[in-house]
């Protein structure tokens, strides 16, 4: 979810927050209070609106030709997926919570970060529902980091787990013998291969995690400040070291550190052409597609650095305050969390992300299709890619970022 709200939507939430908060206080959030076979039987035989990014083809065949028909013969309900960017269904809800619009057309949302940060300040969102659902109570639970803070807010319920992705980098194996591994080492790396590197502006969500990890090693200790809200001391202890090691391999980056690359995609363009010899991103699998269609080398291996170590990403799904079918919403985000839906997203041929499941939770049988999965030859092992997870961090730091870098690299 790397979509970002305008000013005019972030204004919108501020003033439908302040003015508007007695809209639906009933209505679709008895559900909340059903007993959960009571809520399976309502959505037998109903339609399901699933708004979501569509610009990814894996994506969306995931979605069409494997979660639909499967959610049809199962529980007999029609999912229908909408692809919309999430500035757009959020500008939607806004309007409608202004209107007092409490019968929508939206039942279920892809959404996380600062978009579920302004809705549930907005009161966008049903209420308090993932803790009813048995996949979320069998193979995640409550204690889990992820049922409870998204980038830094807290979640209270009001979206469920849907996907992890982890940021990884990729590298051309036939002409980097050995990765680097931690901050260091890639600074010496940079400084031994002038141009051969560099990063998206800050303003592209890649660009701007490579230097949350900057940010989290210099918070040192304090590291676990960043899983839950925005502290201003984490940004007196790291700013020094982050704008220090930025302007330091500034230099030796791709055009002398002139320009960034403004997306991923221009910086995988200069990867797959030989301008540079890595690349960077979330979604440890993301690499397989582009192999196999020929854009990155048959070489690309990928590594994480084991030093401040690899900052993963989740997304979830949420039911807005005025779902037609909250039922049906909280019945297919149920079957989106089981364990068949899970494996089969994280198969490359599918969509190739991680799994939001606690894997000891698993049944020995899913345990068993997770390691015999073969999610490619670029992707390094769960056991790596756990061991050096992070969590992401409150969304207040990825706008300090944004606010500071221009003036402290850009400009220096």
């Amino acid at each position: 979810m790397k979509r970002k709200v305008t000013f005019i939507i972030a204004t919108l939430l501020f003033i439908v927050a302040c003015g508007n908060s007695e809209t639906n206080e009933t209505g679709n959030k008895e559900v909340l209070s059903k007993e959960w076979d009571e809520i399976v039987t309502s959505s037998k035989g109903t339609e399901v609106n699933l708004f979501m990014w569509g610009g990814d083809e894996g994506i969306n065949q995931y979605i069409d030709k494997w979660a639909v028909p499967r959610i049809k013969e199962e529980h007999n309900i029609t999912l229908n997926r909408q692809p919309m960017n999430t500035e757009e269904f959020m500008q939607k809800l806004l309007t409608e919570k202004k209107a007092n619009k409490n019968e929508g057309t939206i039942d279920v949302i892809w959404i996380n970060g600062s978009n579920f940060k302004n809705a549930k300040n907005a009161d966008l969102l049903l209420g308090s529902f993932s803790k009813k659902l048995p996949h979320f109570q069998e193979y995640i639970g409550a204690q889990d980091q992820n049922a409870n803070y998204d980038q830094g807010t807290e979640i209270d319920g009001l979206e469920a787990p849907w996907g992890n992705v982890q940021f990884v980098f990729h590298y051309d194996s036939n002409k980097v013998d050995i990765p680097p591994s931690t901050l260091g080492e890639l600074k010496q790396w940079i400084h031994d291969n002038p141009r051969m590197f560099t990063y998206p502006n800050v303003s592209d969500f890649t660009g701007n995690t490579f230097v949350k990890h900057l940010l989290m090693k210099g918070a040192g200790e304090d590291s676990s400040l960043l899983s839950k809200g925005f502290d201003k001391k984490v940004i007196q202890d790291s700013e020094e070291y982050v704008w220090n090691y930025l302007n330091d391999i500034k230099s030796d980056l791709w055009r002398n550190g002139e320009t960034y690359p403004e997306s991923l995609t221009k910086l995988d363009t200069l990867y797959s052409q030989g301008e540079i010899l890595m690349t960077m991103g979330f979604n440890e699998a993301r690499a397989e597609s582009l192999i196999e269609n020929g854009t990155f080398p048959d070489s690309t291996k990928s590594f994480v650095l084991k030093d401040p170590g690899s900052i993963s990403n989740t997304h979830y799904l949420s039911i807005p305050f005025n779902s037609p079918n909250p039922e049906g919403a909280m019945t297919v985000i149920n079957f989106l969390e089981s364990p068949e839906a899970q494996i089969a997203k994280m198969d490359p041929k599918m969509w190739g992300e991680g799994t939001v499941l606690n894997f000891d939770k698993l049944s020995e049988e899913d345990q068993q299709m997770i390691e015999n999965l073969n999610r490619g030859e670029s992707v390094l092992s769960t056991e790596v890619l756990n061991e050096y997870k992070l969590p992401d961090i409150d969304t207040g730091y990825t706008e300090w970022i944004n606010n500071e870098w221009a003036n402290r690299i850009i400009e220096q």
